[in-house]
């Protein structure tokens, strides 16, 4: 498939897969895939970010401020849409030559298109996906699968949390794996107008932001709070479907203080929600580092979080934890009635993020990490007639 052919161009160039585009409007990864392209192009790093557009047609291009975007259109709906996304970026980026960073593994057989085309290609490995409770047997099988593929045909393995790191050693030599975290910006001060406009009262409330589902522990959460009454707003994003049965239990076993606001994207918004909450409660059981507890911890929030090896690494001792939806409402009453422990918590929330999580330290280990694979990427240049739109 010809390309743009681009004179003069420098020689450190990157094409990123694995997400729905920039600039980020769906989660984790576009965040992280906005963040790590703006901060390379600034830096004189040529980027080119593939997007899934809904749709038929041609293969078009275009940019967004200096990042080059590939726009792949998908009729298909669902995973089957994200799968034949991830096959046609793969199939486009292998003939380009220029090194890849692909973010998660859900597709990684596709990568061994790469390899037979000797383009250097650098996997973030995300989180165990496959353990996750939602998925049915052929879904874990493709994952547990695309798990290992990833590992074979990744030229280097990104993991986003120590554990990950282990988890992914039991398959690979650990000299092929380097651990980054997920990073994400401070917040400092926020207006109290978006939370007000919620109908929600600084300090009064705490936050729950997360995907409705059973590894996230938002039933037991939802239980501990409702257990008895509080003079406390727990105020739960995301969207929830009455029909669904696992959203169902959530909303049944809500009280009256239980605050169900749908799912919020705007930035402004939840960074004002994040800002003012009294502290934030993270319930995901499975994956390594997420990123609405990093998010937590720029936002200076007081932690309470699901007891696990992942959370305890990202939040710190500063936190504090539960195991299930009885410890869950004893965390509620400790924070509510000692509520001088929460400055000592917040202090500690930013700390671990300054330590450990701002942008510019990570985005700054994927530069040395990108560049010591850029002597390794050939570079190719193709040439076509068009200079832009769609690529013929």
């Amino acid at each position: 498939m010809p390309f743009l052919h681009r004179a003069n161009t420098p020689a450190k160039r990157l094409r990123i897969l694995g997400i729905r585009g920039v600039p980020a409007a769906h989660g984790g990864f576009e965040t992280f895939a906005e963040q790590l392209s703006l901060y390379l192009t600034a830096r004189g790093w040529d980027v080119t970010v593939y997007c899934q557009e809904d749709g038929d047609g041609p293969i078009t291009e275009d940019k967004w401020g200096d990042v080059r975007r590939v726009h792949i259109p998908i009729k298909q709906q669902g995973p089957l849409g994200t799968i034949l996304f991830d096959w046609k970026s793969t199939m486009h980026a292998g003939e380009s030559g220029e090194l890849c960073l692909t973010l998660g593994y859900n597709t990684a057989v596709f990568c061994g298109w790469l390899r037979m085309k000797g383009v250097t290609n650098l996997i973030n490995m995300d989180g165990i996906e496959w353990k996750r409770a939602k998925w049915g047997r052929v879904a874990k099988t493709w994952f547990w699968l695309n798990d290992w593929f990833g590992c074979w045909l990744g030229d280097h393995l990104i993991a986003d949390h120590p554990e990950m790191k282990k988890h992914l050693s039991t398959r690979v030599s650990p000299d092929k794996i380097v651990m980054i975290p997920y990073g994400s910006p401070v917040v400092e001060s926020a207006p109290d107008e978006p939370i007000r406009a919620l109908g929600l009262e600084p300090n009064r409330y705490f936050t729950v932001i997360a995907r409705p589902e059973p590894e996230n522990s938002i039933l037991e959460i939802v239980k501990g709070f409702s257990s008895k009454p509080r003079g406390m707003t727990l105020a739960v994003l995301g969207k929830y479907d009455g029909n669904q049965p696992y959203h169902r239990a959530v909303m049944e076993a809500a009280g009256s203080e239980v605050r169900f606001l749908g799912p919020i994207y705007d930035q402004n918004t939840l960074a004002s929600l994040r800002f003012h909450n009294l502290a934030y409660v993270h319930g995901h059981q499975v994956g390594g580092t997420n990123p609405s507890l990093v998010e937590a911890l720029g936002a200076g929030n007081a932690v309470i979080a699901q007891d696990n090896r992942f959370n305890r690494w990202v939040a710190g001792e500063g936190a504090v934890y539960f195991k299930d939806a009885v410890e869950c409402s004893l965390r509620f009453d400790q924070l509510i009635q000692h509520p001088e422990q929460l400055d000592q918590m917040r202090k500690a929330s930013r700390a671990r993020h300054t330590d450990s999580f701002q942008w510019d330290m990570i985005l700054g280990q994927y530069e040395r990490l990108l560049e010591a694979h850029t002597r390794k990427a050939p570079q190719l240049h193709p040439q076509v007639t068009s200079t832009r739109g769609t690529i013929r």
